[in-house]
């Protein structure tokens, strides 16, 4: 893929405080500056195109290209984004800017890792549709959520069969001991037409592809009493966050701004190991 502008991969390959977190495919990065290519870009391109089979139809080294002959660039060219700028005005390349750690043992993520947090809005709105316009509603699927533990009926899309993957990942959390019941139900809701707090970009709330689970037991980064430096917490199980992960979904507990009780489907940035399904 065509650099954007110089090289520049020491902004990208430089860690805080020689963290390092070993994935299969490379160190996740904290900088001041962002919007380097990954190093295997490569990688996560081909993991993009297979994620979304119904609407991605190929990509070469410049454009992700839809199915509808839509032509998506990968990169803006620039390497000198703020934190803020990465989310707000992120390219498709932004988006692999630091891996998902699938598998690992949660813990306190380096400055500004936020794996997934980083969204291409164009390739998102595209597929869900824009629900500023009333696109997402019609595609909404009502679900049983745990029924076995009467956890209620949850609105999702049925876009990528992200209803099919929820309700799979209902029946093995409803399988597990009743210990884990308390985090799971009720939820906090999944369809909502609405942006991140603090932000311009749409939540994957706003597309139908996200749930948050009991908010009395969730932590998040804006609660805390230190915002611009945020302490990280959290009381969800992990073998919660391994069931989801195995459907497509990501955790927003691995982020350096954390969300502990928010899960969404994106699994372009799950290795194949992590994905059983």
């Amino acid at each position: 893929m065509a650099a954007k502008g110089p090289t520049n991969l020491k902004r990208y390959v430089r860690a805080v405080s020689g963290f390092v977190l070993l994935t299969s495919i490379g160190p996740a990065i904290a900088d001041d500056s962002y919007g380097a290519p990954a190093p295997n870009i490569e990688v996560y391109l081909d993991r993009l195109v297979k994620a979304y089979p119904d609407w991605i139809a190929s990509r070469d080294n410049d454009y992700v290209v839809l199915k509808n002959g839509t032509r998506l660039a990968i990169s803006d060219h620039r390497t000198d984004k703020s934190f803020e700028d990465l989310v707000e005005h992120a390219d498709i390349d932004d988006m692999f800017y630091a891996p998902y750690p699938a598998g690992s043992v949660p813990k306190q993520p380096p400055k500004n890792v936020d794996p997934g947090r980083v969204r291409f809005e164009p390739l998102f709105a595209a597929m869900y549709g824009d629900c500023r316009r009333g696109d997402v509603t019609p595609k909404l699927q009502t679900i049983e959520w745990l029924p076995a533990h009467h956890g209620g009926r949850i609105a999702v899309t049925s876009v990528n069969a992200v209803d099919q993957a929820l309700t799979a990942v209902s029946r093995e959390l409803d399988a597990l001991s009743s210990d884990f019941v308390r985090f799971l139900v009720p939820t906090s809701g999944t369809y909502n037409c609405r942006a991140i707090a603090g932000s311009n970009v749409r939540s994957m709330h706003a597309y139908g592809a996200a749930i948050d689970l009991n908010v009395k037991y969730a932590d998040y980064w804006r609660w805390s009493a230190a915002v611009s430096a945020p302490i990280w917490k959290n009381r969800i199980p992990v073998e919660i966050v391994r069931v989801f992960e195995s459907h497509g979904f990501i955790w927003g507990g691995y982020w350096y701004h954390f969300d502990t009780m928010h899960f969404e489907y994106r699994p372009e940035l799950l290795p194949d190991e992590a994905r059983l399904h």
